[in-house]
């Protein structure tokens, strides 16, 4: 193959008031035609700055290529004009951005974006640029093209969305299509689309494509090479075959066990530590001082790229002849495992008890005059003390709407919960609802937006220990703030500090311990890893399963992540547009899911294991979310579901337990 695309010693770095950050530090690259190269590393590593030096797309004001060359097709354009890129940016190298929203112009129609892509570069007249126009947003799979080419952005659902966005960078058949987190911002089933999407356009227009992602499972489905960075050095790169299966840099075996499979319970192998302060880098290797295996030298000397074959190299002092052999994880050893049968579950007979039964619960919002909105409606199930029940489903669905109505953030339009068999919406007096309040607690989605950012650590933990009164002098109350920031891994100097001066997985922290100093019993955690890197994630899942051990906590865990719910969840409940469609053991779920959407959802989950998903058949659901204001009628499911008959459109199907504890509400069973 020839080589299309060469990054040379990349040097780039940001003029900041504290100083100058050193974002991109000697990067070497290539991209050869029809091939996907995956660029991979925690937040803040490079890859997008890697990408966007590339486009010269980075701030003129602040951003400076300091050193190196872009070899696009035999010329170098580190040095060209903004003129000479106006040519080559969108015709010949074109990006995918992040978020489909920010992305596309809110005032213009989708036709009229694709059409000023084409004009500009193909020189085409109005009436053949309408009809180009058509044609991508047939390829990129949007149904009834005509019609929808004259609506605007905010008229299509977030998938969609991404489709015209690639519909925009395609409109000049480009030789490069940089993907910049392309998939993130989507649901499993809606990424399942865009990937084969992006696999089907490269296959016909033999595009090359660099895919910059932090998710492994898209890493081990689309790419071909893979280039791992770390704070902004590639610190290993291979063919995916090679990085998965014989990594060699302890970083990249940090980022392969922090991933859940779904086959095994293993603790997940979190990467201790945050990456280093590219003001100034540390002297030897950056990830020594998170590094287990770290040697001496590795604090004095920067490692070279150790050649491990033709194509495989990797920077780590490991790989030199006189370093001792360090054993691989025992987790990244097993290039697979065999899953756990569910006919091989020994159940042990344990008295549950039920610490929360939700009965036939509604939350409907009115919007508009006659327009409501059914975010909840008729849901039943129960949570036993000491478990972890997940709860899964696509963004819409009403997860977080279902566990706000349990906390009573929102009231409950009908239905009831009862919390050790008391009605929640019986609590009318104030101390009744104090006392709930504290037996009942919430970590939010969103790290940065759900601390008070004019407080200290200190007062944001110690807020409700003050209203409830459980602490008696001040010394009790930092007494108390100490020993709450030791548990969820921090520590007291950080008590006087603000949450601006935290990463986001230390300010998850900080949220924990915020709803710990309660007390509760009751925890609902919201989506809390989704704005974290991988590497964080682990760290917070296996410290909310830890403090689950030692305080006996029960868990409400909401996620769209199906991977890291099996991982973390004792049952797993399934919700499609206000219903709980399937709701079972998480081994039981995962091995013989009942309903459809359980089995497109379980399908589309990509799995960090570049064989397995070559060969995986996916259930690819067709279409978007309906509207929760107008859903479809008998069985909401039905205008996705490749089963669906006329007894589906005319009743609702009843929930009911099929087996022991796996209940589901479909017109099959």
């Amino acid at each position: 193959m020839d080589t299309l695309l060469e990054v040379n010693n990349l040097h780039v770095s940001f003029k900041t008031y504290a100083g100058k950050v050193q974002a991109v530090r000697g990067v070497n690259l290539s991209l050869k035609k029809g091939e996907t190269l995956a660029i991979v590393g925690e937040s803040g590593s490079g890859k997008s700055v890697t990408s966007k030096s590339i486009m010269k797309l980075l701030p003129g004001n602040s951003a400076v290529i300091e050193d190196g060359e872009i070899v696009f097709e035999g010329k170098n354009i580190v040095h060209y004009s903004e003129k000479q890129m106006e040519k080559i940016r969108g015709s010949e190298i074109a990006m995918i951005f992040q978020d489909p929203m920010t992305a596309l112009n809110p005032t213009m129609t989708v036709g009229k974006q694709i059409m000023e892509s084409v004009i500009t570069h193909q020189k085409l007249n109005k009436e053949q640029a309408l009809q180009r126009a058509i044609e991508l947003l047939k390829l990129v799979g949007i149904p009834n093209a005509e019609a929808r080419v004259k609506q605007y952005p905010h008229q299509f659902s977030g998938g969609m969305r991404q489709r015209v966005v690639i519909a925009i960078a395609l409109a000049s058949n480009p030789k490069v299509l940089i993907a910049d987190e392309p998939t993130t911002a989507l649901d499993v089933t809606i990424q399942a689309q865009i990937l084969d999407l992006m696999k089907d356009i490269q296959e016909k227009m033999n595009t090359s494509i660099i895919i910059i992602t932090h998710d492994l499972g898209v890493v081990a489905n689309i790419a071909d090479r893979v280039a791992v960075m770390y704070a902004g050095k590639i610190v290993e790169t291979g063919t995916v075959e090679e990085v998965f299966y014989n990594p060699q840099h302890a970083y990249t075996w940090g980022l392969l066990g922090s991933m859940p499979d779904m086959e095994s319970k293993d603790e997940l192998i979190a990467i201790p530590g945050t990456p280093p302060d590219l003001i100034n880098p540390p002297q030897g290797d950056a990830f020594a001082e998170r590094n287990e295996f770290a040697l001496k030298i590795d604090y004095l000397r920067e490692p070279p790229m150790f050649k491990v074959t033709d194509t495989h190299y990797a920077a780590t002092w490991l790989l030199h002849g006189k370093a001792p052999k360090i054993e691989k994880p025992t987790k990244l050893t097993k290039k697979r495992l065999q899953p756990v049968k569910a006919a091989e579950i020994v159940e042990t007979e344990i008295q549950k008890e039920t610490l929360l039964e939700i009965k036939n619960l509604k939350r409907h919002f009115t919007i508009g005059k006659n327009d409501i909105v059914k975010a909840v409606d008729d849901v039943s199930f129960d949570i036993y003390k000491g478990e972890t029940l997940g709860l899964v489903g696509e963004s819409g669905c009403g997860k977080s709407t279902l566990g706000r109505t349990l906390m009573r953030l929102y009231e409950a339009t009908a239905g009831d919960v009862l919390f050790q068999n008391e009605s929640v919406y019986g609590k009318k007096n104030a101390a009744d609802r104090k006392l709930f309040n504290r037996k009942v607690q919430m970590i939010f989605q969103d790290p940065y937006a759900s601390l008070n950012p004019r407080k200290t650590v200190m007062d944001i933990i110690a807020e409700g220990i003050d209203i409830h009164g459980l602490a008696t002098t001040k010394e009790e109350r930092r007494q108390k703030v100490f020993e709450l920031l030791e548990t969820v891994g921090l520590n007291k100097d950080h008590a006087t500090r603000y949450p601006h001066e935290f990463s986001g997985g230390q300010r998850q922290r900080i949220g924990i311990a915020r709803a710990l100093a309660v007390e509760p019993e009751f925890i609902i955690a919201d989506e809390p890893i989704s704005a974290l890197d991988v590497s964080i994630q682990a760290q917070v899942v296996n410290l909310m399963k830890k403090l689950q051990k030692e305080r006996g906590l029960t868990y409400l865990f909401i996620a769209h992540d199906l991977s890291m719910i099996k991982h973390i969840s004792d049952r797993v409940g399934v919700m499609y547009l206000g219903n709980l469609v399937e709701l079972a053991d998480a081994d039981a779920m995962y091995e013989e899911p009942l309903h459809p959407y359980t089995k497109a959802l379980l399908s589309a989950v990509p799995v960090a294991d570049p064989d397995k998903e070559k060969t995986r058949e996916r259930i690819i659901l067709e279409g978007d979310l309906p509207s929760p204001s107008n859903p479809p009628s008998g069985c909401r499911f039905r205008t996705r579901c490749p089963h669906a008959n006329d007894v589906c459109a005319i009743s609702k199907p009843e929930w009911k337990e099929v087996k022991q504890e796996h209940w589901v509400a479909c017109h099959l069973y």
